[in-house]
């Protein structure tokens, strides 16, 4: 068993305008930091392409149809007010959704224990029927629903660290017994979902917002919290949205952390990965907009992912 990096040159093609947060250099710096000598045991992985049917998992073909038709010749199309699309975008987000799709793949099968998939667009503020908050498709709930529809799987977990609440994961999973989601994110801020009242059709959805300037003691029991009931919930695959925009140094949000609490955190998940789940986790990027906290949280989580691997 080992632990695998998924990751495609494609991803750097999806381009946003200058100044945008989500920027080519995000996966850039991340590459460079995990081609240091000491992640030389990764597997990787290119992402694949992903199919039309792993995007229906989560979407209508019309939205599918909606985003292959914004897809500019030149230049950026504006699908909101911070959502752009480029002629290399379409190819960057089938991409992602792929790299979800192989992760599962590959820890079902053995292949790898856990997996980090370095890709972009990120995913989990698209919605059923819109793209917004930088995202496409979901490639978090598309790789849950995979595993459940593909290989036979009963229960996954997913675990959202973003300071962003994950509003497209909980959109598409709001009635899917399946999947438990939880969230852990600063309040008030975009895109201003994820009270702790919304907890989907049949109680599966858990929302733990922090109030701003909440630091590691606080996160870290909301995360403990969201902890006891996915032990008890049995999962047999851990999904992770991985946004490191609660870092204390991120542009967009105010929460304190740290990559000790992201490493933390990624400890936490796999013991009840190895209790429940034959240690299966996957952790997918999503936001992180401060290069150095972005970069030195990831090597973080990866690191312990290899501990976990071996």
């Amino acid at each position: 068993m080992t632990t695998a990096l998924i990751s495609h040159p494609d991803c750097l093609q999806h381009r946003t305008p200058p100044g945008h947060p989500e920027r080519v250099q995000r996966l850039q710096q991340i590459a460079q930091i995990l081609s240091d000598n000491r992640f030389k045991s990764l597997k990787r992985y290119d992402a694949p392409m992903c199919s039309e049917e792993d995007i229906l998992r989560a979407h209508t073909a019309r939205h599918l149809r909606h985003i292959r038709q914004s897809s500019p010749r030149a230049g950026w199309r504006s699908l909101d007010t911070d959502t752009h699309i480029s002629p290399g975008s379409l190819r960057a987000a089938f991409r992602a959704v792929g790299s979800a799709v192989k992760a599962v793949d590959l820890v079902v099968a053995g292949e790898a224990r856990n997996v980090f998939c370095a890709v972009r667009p990120p995913g989990h503020h698209a919605e059923v029927e819109r793209a917004m908050g930088f995202c496409l498709f979901a490639n978090v709930a598309i790789a849950a629903l995979h595993a459940l529809d593909k290989h036979g799987l009963d229960r996954v977990a997913i675990l959202d660290f973003d300071v962003h609440h994950g509003n497209g994961t909980s959109n598409i999973l709001w009635n899917e017994q399946r999947i438990l989601f939880a969230s852990t994110h600063e309040m008030p801020l975009y895109p201003g979902t994820g009270h702790s009242s919304e907890r989907g059709a049949h109680n599966q959805i858990i929302n733990r917002p922090l109030a701003p300037h909440s630091g590691s003691r606080e996160y870290r029991e909301a995360i403990k919290q969201i902890l006891e009931r996915m032990d008890r919930f049995q999962p047999q695959l851990f999904v992770i949205s991985a946004g490191f925009d609660a870092h204390y140094r991120d542009p967009l949000a105010t929460l304190r952390l740290d990559e000790d609490d992201f490493a933390w955190t990624t400890e936490r998940v796999s013991d009840i990965a190895d209790t429940h789940g034959n240690g299966r986790v996957i952790a997918s990027l999503e936001g992180g907009y401060d290069l150095k906290g972005l970069t030195e949280s990831v090597a973080a989580q990866v690191e312990v992912l290899m501990e976990r691997g071996t």
